[in-house]
């Protein structure tokens, strides 16, 4: 008999980068390089998990922006030549390395995974990652949920309900356009919650959401089961409580897992130490140097001098932590049944792209600790929120708090000197949306276009990618010149409406490049928008 629960929760998100204007643009290699060494190879690892009959559970948490450029014909043809561009380079070095010890096995493996790669992308899920996700959690081993429209830092907009409900709605219609049902779940961006937040999510039929440890620790009353028993929030809606334990052995670099030595080094990548007349045709056509996933060497520690990777080596060592995993779950488990007398759960939340893209053997690690969990121990097993929450109804009944799972756990990474100058262009955005949808609450053909294309310009400027950015410094004029650009685009349509005076040929470009939420109703905006949608 178990004595607990696993919950395992992979967050999926890119910000929505597309730019059918240029040939071939840096930034959407993100998209190819998720796809690449995340999604495809996570997909793979279910399937094979499905196909040995492993009793496995995973919550995946899809983005609507990146299940957009999923579903996007563009960005589809432009990953089939990314993925043959690398395909064309792993072919160069299995001559260049032909004979060496340490790299001519590494050069077959590329050649071979991307290969396979594109196989599975091209022939098994027809070009379609959407639908694959859509198959696999109709197995019920996999609970897919949502995320806000386009990962809005939700704290940053709680003056304006109105906001937060179009990131929610849109997000709930966008799941149930690609999936065929409401969600149960959503991810609140950056595990962002402020008070009364849960309300706007039993508005739209949300059941449960996730937090960072400290958004239930100093909840009111204070939790006698801490995050280990769900709690129900004053609208009934359910939070799960991220452990810490769990999170810090597969999350940091430092003490966790992915900071093996016998790891592959992320940083270390043939578009950087090749030469560059070798490499240039491979990279940006402009020869900017930049990732190709090809990387021959292993951690081997805090230097510069990098030993060469060796795959078994990683393999046994994933192999290893996955029994360690488990391990501490197991003693963490036992110790809280055994002392409390009631079954815990344990949310271990991370990103689906430290899987792979920064952690080359992460899905291969999934894989071991699924079968491993399904076979070597009855402790605990795993289970989906919704599971747990058919099984379990007694719940502790508290009021969380502000919290986010960013550093200092609140505010500071999306809010700062760096990036402060953002909130009054994107606040007075969704004034103006919210004016217009109060004003034109039955806009019709061309008009109403323009309306939905206001909408869609207010959502793409509130990422909250485009905050952390900047903050980090890294793409900073990219983030900086998305977000002024979406606003600018809004400011524009914005001022034809009010004129009266919309240039079509000029609204379709609009459309054309921000080619997002075909479903969207600029009504979301509205004081009235409840009214409005049953007339």
């Amino acid at each position: 008999m178990h004595k607990g629960y696993l919950i395992l929760v992979l967050h999926a998100h890119l910000p929505y980068i597309r730019h059918p204007e240029h040939e071939y643009f840096l930034e959407e290699n993100w998209f190819y390089e998720a796809i690449t060494e995340s999604y495809i190879p996570l997909l793979d690892i279910f399937e094979r998990l499905l196909n040995d009959n492993i009793d496995f559970r995973i919550t995946l948490s899809l983005s609507p922006a990146l299940i957009e450029m999923f579903n996007d014909s563009l960005l589809r043809a432009r990953y089939l030549r990314y993925i043959n561009n690398l395909i064309e380079l792993s072919e160069k070095e299995l001559l260049r390395t032909k004979g060496d010890i340490s790299f001519e096995s590494l050069a077959k493996m590329y050649n071979s995974r991307f290969k396979k790669i594109r196989q599975l992308y091209e022939k098994s899920f027809k070009k379609d990652l959407t639908a694959a996700f859509r198959s696999l959690s109709e197995t019920g081993k996999v609970e897919i949920i949502t995320t806000a429209a386009t990962h809005a830092y939700l704290p940053v907009f709680s003056i304006y309900p109105q906001a937060v409900r179009a990131q929610i709605r849109v997000a709930k219609e966008n799941h149930t356009k690609n999936f065929g049902k409401i969600p149960a779940g959503i991810w609140l961006p950056e595990c962002g919650y402020y008070s009364r937040a849960d309300e706007l999510l039993k508005g739209e039929g949300i059941k449960f959401f996730f937090m960072d440890t400290h958004g239930i620790l100093n909840g009111i009353p204070a939790p006698r089961y801490g995050v280990y028993k769900p709690i129900s929030c004053p609208s009934a809606v359910i939070a799960f409580g991220r452990d810490i334990d769990s999170s810090k052995q597969v999350w940091s670099s430092i003490e966790g897992y992915p900071g093996d030595f016998a790891y592959r080094d992320f940083y270390r990548d043939a578009g950087f130490d090749l030469p560059m007349d070798y490499i240039k045709p491979h990279l940006h056509p402009d020869g900017i140097r930049t990732y190709t996933g090809i990387k021959y060497y292993r951690i081997t520690g805090k230097t510069e001098e990098k030993r060469p990777y060796v795959r078994e080596r990683a393999l046994a060592k994933a192999e290893e932590h996955a029994e360690n995993f488990i391990s501490g779950r197991k003693r963490q488990i036992e110790f809280l049944h055994d002392t409390t007398k009631f079954k815990p759960v344990i949310t271990a939340p991370y990103d689906a792209e430290l899987f792979g893209h920064w952690w080359f053997e992460g899905p291969e690690w999934l894989d071991f600790l699924m079968r491993k969990i399904a076979h070597g121990q009855d402790v605990f097993r795993p289970v989906t929120p919704s599971g747990y929450l058919s099984e379990n109804k007694e719940l502790q009944r508290i009021e969380p708090s502000m919290s986010s799972w960013g550093y200092k756990g609140y505010n500071e990474v999306w809010l700062n000197s760096s990036n402060n100058w953002i909130y009054r262009h994107l606040h007075k955005a969704v004034e103006k949306m919210t004016e217009l949808a109060n004003e034109l609450p039955y806009a019709e053909g061309l008009l109403k276009r323009a309306l939905n294309q206001a909408a869609r310009e207010v959502l793409l400027s509130q990422h909250s990618d485009w905050a952390f950015l900047m903050k980090t410094g890294a793409a900073l004029e990219y983030a900086a010149g998305r977000l002024t650009g979406h606003v600018g685009k809004f400011n524009y349509l914005y001022s034809a409406i009010k004129k009266g005076d919309i240039d079509e040929r000029r609204l379709c470009e609009i459309e054309d490049k921000d080619k997002v939420f075909s479903e969207i109703d600029y009504r979301v905006y509205s004081d009235r928008e409840r009214s409005l949608s049953k007339g």
